[in-house]
């Protein structure tokens, strides 16, 4: 066993596409990326510098890292994104944790590559504001070079290493036994591994849970992409690692707890036309309620980003 994990420990730590980008336990050592952008360690060092340079916005008062902030597993403690002068979004920012085995981006995938993703909020009226074409007069590359240079970097963010991986690995003392009691109503009665599976804990599909409907849609997610009326009010299924440190949650912020998720989904979700057929009341008990919140706090780990990993607690 002790030769195993030694073996592990230094597969995890070889470099990655050429890169020392070592994904931590619970993630798969192979970091994708595009033939056309691979891993090379300037272009991680640019995109980390440009994440976080407010040169990006019209008016230079934010940044990529106002609204993916590393505090806060690189999501955002505000319902909505704000951007230059105060202007509100109409979407939460999600985090970009683990973003490299992403199948598509936004809450309603309408980008298909973190190339044409990192762009979108710069040129956004409501978030940075900045005409693509004028980046130069202001950082010195262009789009393509700052679109390369940024998904290069987002690809390197990273989070496990939870007691949850330690736990799947083989440590039986990683979970406390509230906290095993709430993987088994994760993975049964809760219904949460539906939607929340894999080692990044998402589907990458798109599901209507309800959170857009008050007497109508108040947005229409992933309809406004694809024009099917099935999607109308479907949103990306997010990631569950680091959730204990991302509050607020659901694509308009509006569940400020992790307690407040666990009620919205043991109620059934909000009843409308697309409901998933896998949401539904849960009749969980109060115990139930809080070991399986218990677990989810348990998915708290290690992030990490760039070429040489920095850690944030």
């Amino acid at each position: 066993m002790r030769h195993l994990r030694l073996t592990l420990a230094l597969v995890l730590c070889l470099p990655c596409n050429g890169q020392l980008v070592c994904p931590p336990l619970g993630l798969d050592a192979y970091l994708p990326a595009p033939e056309d952008n691979p891993f090379t360690r300037e272009k991680i060092e640019l995109g980390k510098k440009l994440f976080s340079d407010r040169r990006l916005s019209r008016d230079g008062t934010v940044s990529c890292a106002t609204c993916h902030d590393p505090h806060y597993s690189f999501a955002d403690s505000r319902t909505v994104a704000v951007g230059i002068r105060g202007q509100k979004s109409t979407r939460h920012a999600p985090t970009l944790i683990n973003r490299v085995f992403g199948k598509s981006f936004f809450w309603d995938g309408r980008a298909a590559t973190l190339e044409q993703q990192v762009l979108q909020p710069i040129a956004n009226a409501l978030e940075m504001n900045m005409p693509l074409e004028e980046l130069p007069q202001h950082v010195q590359w262009n789009a393509t070079d700052v679109s390369r240079a940024l998904a290069a970097y987002v690809r390197t963010i990273l989070a496990g290493n939870s007691p949850y991986d330690r736990y799947l690995s083989g440590d039986r003392s990683a979970l406390s036994t509230e906290e095993q009691e709430g993987l088994r109503l994760f993975r049964g009665k809760a219904n949460c591994a539906t939607c929340h599976v894999g080692a990044n804990l998402t589907d990458e599909r798109f599901h209507n849970t309800g959170i857009a409907w008050e007497n109508g849609f108040r947005d229409d997610g992933r309809f406004a992409v694809t024009q099917r009326e099935a999607d109308r009010g479907a949103f990306k299924t997010p990631t569950l690692r680091e959730a204990a440190r991302r509050a607020p949650f659901m694509h308009d912020g509006s569940l400020t707890t992790i307690e407040e998720v666990i009620e919205f989904y043991d109620h059934g979700g909000k009843a409308n036309l697309n409901l998933d057929p896998e949401i539904h009341p849960l009749h969980l008990t109060p115990e139930e309620k809080n070991r399986l919140a218990a677990f989810l706090r348990a998915l708290t780990g290690v992030v990490q980003d760039g070429v040489a990993p920095g850690i944030f607690r």
